[in-house]
C-alpha cells in the first residue's frame, strides 16, 4: 500500500533504467489486480536528474487524451512520446490519480528504487524529492523504448535473486543489470535489451508471492515485442517450500515436477521463436528452508539441466556461485549474508559469468 495519505491528489514519480537507447519512448500502466478501476489524470516522461528531479520531458497521452481510466484486469499502453533516451539513463514516469482501487493495488514490492509520493503536485514539477520516498513501484508495468531494427531482448524470468534482493537501492546493481551493461560493451551484442520479470518470493508451479511462473508466462515473456532469448532461473522456493507442504499434506514439488514445468517453458517459448538458457539454482545450505530432499533435488535439477541437451544453453551459476570446499553452500564471495541471496558483489559475479556469445 502506497504511505499517507495515499494515491488520491498525489503526484507519484517513480524512476526506471533504460538498458537500450532510442528516440521515442512510451509506457504502459497496469490495474491487473484492481477490483476497481484505476483512473489516471495525467501522467509524464523525462529524463531523471538528481533523485525526485527531472529534465526536458514530455505529457503522456492516451488516444491523445491527457487521462485514462483501466479497468480491473486490464492494462493501457500511452501514444509514444518523442524523448532521446539513452541506455543506463534514469527515465521518470509521474502520474497524478483521480481514482485507485482502495486495497487491491496493482505494484511491485521489490522496487529497489526508491519513487516519490507528493500531495498536490503537477506531474511536471522539475523536483518531487521533498516528497514521501517509498521503496515500490505501483501500477507502471513497462517501458517501451524506439530503437533499430535489429535490436532484440532478452527477458530473465525467476524469483528474488532475479529480482535483485541483496543488491543496492538506487544503484542498479541486481545481476540483470549487469548484465546488460556488458552487452551494451560488446559490439556484437550492443542492440540486446534485458527485461528483468523477476518477483521475490515467486514459484515456477505454484503461486507464492506474485502468481506462479506458468501462470505469468503469457504476459511477461511472450508477449513482449522483440524478445529471442529467455533465461530462467527459478525453482529454489518450491524447493524450498516443499518440506512444509508434506508436512501440512499439501501438494509439494519434485525435481520431476519443476524439469516437467522447464519443458513446458521451452516448448511455448520455443513456439515464439524464443530460446531458452537454463540457469542452474544456486546453493541454499543455511537458509531457513533448507533441506537434504531439497538439496537432493537441487542437483538433480541442475544435472538434468547440464546434460539433457533439451535447453538452447545453459548459464551454470551454481558453478560460479558455491563454496568449492562445501558446495552445497553459496561462497563468502557471494553470500550476501542470509546465505541464499547474493550480495552486489555476488550479483556481479553473476553477471561476468554470462557467455555474451550466446547473444550475438
Amino acid at each position: 500500500m502506497p504511505p499517507a495519505p495515499g494515491f488520491a491528489g498525489a503526484a507519484l514519480r517513480q524512476i526506471v533504467q533504460p538498458a537500450i537507447g532510442g528516440n521515442r519512448a512510451r509506457a504502459t500502466f497496469s490495474n491487473a489486480y484492481g477490483d476497481r478501476a484505476l483512473s489516471l489524470r495525467a501522467g509524464h516522461v523525462a529524463a531523471s536528474g538528481a533523485l525526485g528531479a527531472i529534465g526536458r520531458g514530455a505529457p503522456l497521452t492516451f488516444g491523445g487524451k491527457g487521462s485514462v481510466s483501466i479497468q480491473p484486469g486490464a492494462t493501457m499502453v500511452s501514444d509514444p512520446v518523442e524523448l532521446e533516451v539513452l541506455p543506463f539513463a534514469n527515465l521518470a514516469v509521474t502520474v497524478a490519480f483521480d481514482e485507485t482501487p482502495p486495497q487491491a493495488i496493482t505494484g511491485h514490492p521489490g522496487s529497489r528504487t526508491t519513487s516519490f509520493f507528493q500531495p498536490g503536485a503537477d506531474v511536471a514539477a522539475v523536483d518531487l524529492s521533498s516528497g514521501t520516498p517509498v521503496d515500490h513501484w505501483y501500477f507502471l508495468s513497462c517501458i517501451d523504448v524506439w530503437s533499430d531494427a535489429d535490436a532484440r531482448a532478452v527477458v530473465t524470468i525467476g524469483d528474488s535473486i532475479t529480482d535483485g534482493r541483496g543488491s543496492t537501492t538506487n544503484q542498479n546493481d541486481r545481476w540483470p543489470n549487469l548484465f546488460a551493461r556488458r552487452l551494451l560493451g560488446n559490439p556484437a551484442t550492443s542492440r540486446v535489451s534485458v527485461l528483468n520479470q523477476g518477483i521475490g518470493g515467486n514459484r515456477i508451479l505454484r503461486d507464492g508471492l506474485g502468481p506462479n511462473i506458468l501462470a505469468r508466462f503469457d504476459r511477461d515473456v511472450l508477449a513482449i515485442p522483440r524478445v529471442r532469448w529467455l533465461i530462467v532461473l527459478a525453482g529454489i522456493n518450491d524447493l524450498g517450500t516443499a518440506r512444509a507442504a508434506r508436512e501440512a499434506g499439501q501438494p509439494a514439488a519434485t525435481a520431476a515436477d519443476l524439469i516437467g514445468a522447464y519443458r513446458q517453458m521451452i516448448l511455448r517459448a520455443r513456439d515464439h521463436g524464443i530460446a531458452v538458457y537454463g540457469a542452474t539454482i544456486l546453493p541454499f545450505e543455511g537458509f531457513s528452508y533448507f533441506s537434504p530432499e531439497g538439496e537432493a533435488d537441487r542437483q538433480a535439477i541442475n544435472q538434468w539441466m547440464r546434460t539433457s541437451g533439451e535447453l538452447d544453453q545453459v548459464i551454470d551459476f551454481d558453478a560460479v556461485a558455491r563454496d568449492p570446499s562445501a558446495p552445497t553452500k553459496l561462497s563468502a564471495a557471494v553470500d550476501g549474508g542470509d546465505h541464499l541471496h547474493p550480495s552486489a558483489m555476488g550479483y556481479r559475479i553473476m553477471a561476468d559469468s554470462i557467455d555474451l556469445r550466446l547473444f550475438e
